[in-house]
């Protein structure tokens, strides 16, 4: 049993530094030996025959249960050896079957009516809040910071990456703003205190709910902020501007219509909108078996081919497009050192299977934007081309007056939590 194992592992691994042990005791060494070392122990046959049979789903599963044992190195190693082994010579020969079935029923499995979004969502947002207090930022943003200087912390890039988008959203005579999938409010709250405006903020989870609302009122915004427990395709007030940051991911790909036309529907004729989300620089394909089931049920990242033929039959045009590389490994690395500087009390709150599957979800994408075509893109639309200004520097001079102001204003920053 231990020999198949060899085989395979020395078949996929060609680069990287690994040691794996058998259940059977047996131990081998694959890849080139360059870089760090990273010792992996099976703890059963079946653990080793599920990875070898399917890895993509059972890698994870293997991990979380206590199977497959990382020991010397960490999780995040060994899947940075792994996921270089795919950039450049693709998954495993014999598991590209599962990858073309799951390809195939990925409409199915991205099937997200109204009740199945709220279902989706709350499986992964409605979480016990004290779980993202802490290793989100002080304003507990849950999407790719903007990390703008070398030297930025995490609380520095989420606050870089409100500026950013609101510079994009080109304020000035905005009177409403609707935020799709407002997570806990932070960008709806930075709106309506840095840009004046009166801001709209839906979402599909409670808990998110509950705590922007607290929030608003913490503020002295409840004046100008509404947060609603809404779908997005449910909203019917015409808004100036419209930013959805981090949650497009959640449409699935057979909704892209349907969201873009919306957009168009309730934007203004002289509106700007901004979307924020993980992409990837290659060509369509299916979730990720092990996230679809544990982490983002419904979930899937789009090509740019898949987003920008739906925006081309709304009517919307595109006035500007970002890509943003490495932003978020480095966003997803604070993230997983701050959520295993606080392992004993997440698991605590849940359980140690818990913090393995989190540890695993963090890792694992971090390593997915470190190796390979993964990014985030930063679509501006409007309806007609005079909206925004024709060159890009007003980009900059607006996160320049905003940052002025943010210094005058925000308070010392802090861990969310604390």
């Amino acid at each position: 049993m231990d020999g198949l194992l060899r085989i395979a592992f020395q078949t996929f691994f060609t680069r990287g530094n690994l040691q794996v042990t058998g259940a059977g005791g047996t131990v081998f060494t694959a890849g080139d030996g360059s870089g760090k070392k990273v010792a992996l122990r099976f703890k059963s046959y079946a653990a080793q025959l599920s990875v070898l049979f399917d890895p993509e789903l059972k890698l994870g599963e293997t991990y979380m249960d206590g199977d497959l044992l990382v020991d010397e190195g960490d999780i995040a190693d060994l899947l940075a050896i792994a996921l270089y082994q795919e950039i450049h010579g693709g998954q495993p020969h014999w598991t590209r079957w599962l990858k073309g079935l799951r390809y195939i029923s990925r409409r199915l499995q991205q099937y997200n009516p109204r009740s199945r979004s709220r279902a989706n969502v709350a499986h992964h947002y409605d979480l016990d809040a004290r779980v993202y207090a802490l290793f989100l930022d002080a304003d507990r943003q849950y999407s790719c910071g903007y990390f703008d200087s070398v030297t930025a912390s995490l609380d520095d890039a989420q606050v870089a990456k409100k500026r950013h988008l609101a510079a994009k959203l080109v304020m000035k005579d905005a009177r409403r703003v609707l935020d799709i999938g407002c997570g806990w409010g932070g960008m709806a709250l930075y709106l309506a205190r840095f840009c004046g405006a009166r801001v709209t903020g839906v979402t599909l989870s409670q808990e998110q709910l509950t705590i922007a609302k607290s929030r608003a009122g913490e503020q002295s915004l409840d004046d100008t902020v509404e947060f609603r427990m809404q779908d997005y395709r449910d909203v019917a007030e015409k808004f100036d501007r419209i930013v959805s940051v981090g949650m497009f991911e959640h449409v699935g790909v057979g909704f892209y219509d349907i969201f873009f036309r919306k957009a168009a529907d309730i934007l203004t004729d002289d509106g700007v909108m901004v979307l924020h989300s993980i992409g990837r620089s290659e060509p369509p394909t299916n979730t990720n078996a092990w996230i679809a089931k544990y982490i983002f049920p419904g979930g899937y990242i789009p090509a740019l081919s898949e987003v920008l033929p739906a925006i081309e039959r709304s009517g919307l045009i595109v006035t500007d497009i970002e890509i943003l590389r490495l932003h978020y490994a480095e966003t997803l690395q604070a993230w997983r050192e701050r959520f295993l500087a606080r392992r004993e009390e997440v698991e605590q709150i849940y359980d140690a299977r818990f913090v393995r599957m989190w540890e695993f979800y963090l890792a694992a994408s971090e390593m997915t934007f470190r190796q390979q075509n993964m990014m985030v893109f930063q679509i501006q639309l409007a309806k007609r081309q005079g909206v925004v200004p024709i060159t890009r520097d007003y980009i900059t001079e607006t996160e320049q007056q905003l940052h002025a102001v943010e210094r005058r204003e925000l308070a010392p920053l802090r861990m969310a939590g604390e």
